[in-house]
């Protein structure tokens, strides 16, 4: 896809993955390598029917108890969904939009049937993301989406985005107890985002943008709807991060807080990631360690 300098990829294959964006050659999100096959090497994938971790890849829900497949390694939890590691097929594409859909029938790991739909379009400036999940069966249904966008981050990357509180984890990551949002570092002005400590954490109340600045001059806004909560991972030195909007918090099942979507109801959840290469610059915070 290619809409004046801006050029991305999708693989429906790879998790219904996004390959590369770049904008004048420049990567904007890292770019998946040649013959690359595993969605965690890509530049974004979509997360469906639930976000981030669920304990143990065990939970009860409407009196029934359920098991998941642990599908990360030797994690203890089950993670992301179902989606990112299924083959996605090619509904429609064009120079500068594509539709990406993933049927599942239901089976032991997830009984719920369901169709989850990607639309993605293109513009010189700006990516959007819509993802959409529909309850293709006829009981309610937990429902999580979110996006999993790797940034670029050079030495001078600075991010800047607003919330209510963070959430401490556990060495396992999950979501251990409520603090004020700027815990690991204040985000709510400009800051340096490599640092030597790792960030895995989720904030909730975001208010659903994120602002990037690149030492290349680039300035990129992420903004998103149906996410109230924004997972960042930054891991120590790397050169990249991960902004991911959410529409729960990770282990939600287990907290009374996880979506419920009814019989043939949908849920939705978007994502657009827009390019100002305007020399404007914002204040700057210290850098967050």
């Amino acid at each position: 896809m290619r809409a004046g300098a801006l050029e991305a990829a999708l693989s429906p294959a790879i998790g219904g993955s996004l390959l590369h964006l770049a904008l004048d050659g420049a990567d904007l999100l890292r770019r998946a390598s040649a013959g690359a096959d595993d969605p965690l090497a890509t530049a974004s994938f979509p997360l469906v029917p639930y976000a981030n971790r669920i304990a143990e890849g065990r939970f009860d829900f409407d009196g029934a108890s359920y098991r998941l497949p642990l599908n990360f390694g030797d994690h203890p939890h089950s993670l992301h969904g179902f989606g990112w590691q299924a083959k996605w097929t090619a509904k429609a594409t064009g120079a500068t939009t594509a539709q990406l859909v993933h049927d599942h029938g239901g089976d032991a790991g997830w009984p719920w049937p369901y169709r989850a739909e990607q639309q993605v379009a293109l513009t010189a400036l700006q990516l959007s993301i819509s993802l959409s999940l529909f309850n293709a069966g006829d009981r309610p249904m937990p429902a999580g989406l979110g996006f999993h966008p790797y940034f670029m981050a050079d030495a001078a990357t600075t991010l800047r985005f607003g919330a209510r509180s963070l959430w401490l984890s556990t060495p396992d990551m999950l979501p251990d107890r409520e603090a004020p949002a700027d815990a690991l570092g204040d985000w709510s002005r400009l800051a340096i985002v490599r640092g030597d400590r790792l960030i895995d954490n989720v904030y909730g109340g975001w208010d659903g943008a994120a602002t990037i600045e690149r030492g290349d001059g680039l300035r990129l806004t992420l903004t998103a709807t149906g996410a109230d909560w924004l997972h960042v991972y930054r891991p120590p030195g790397s050169a990249d991060f991960c902004l991911e909007p959410v529409s729960h918090m990770p282990d939600a099942i287990h907290r009374g807080t996880m979506p419920i979507l009814p019989p043939g109801g949908t849920a939705s959840l978007s994502m657009t990631i827009a390019i100002d290469k305007s020399d404007q610059t914002l204040p700057k915070s210290d850098a967050i360690a």
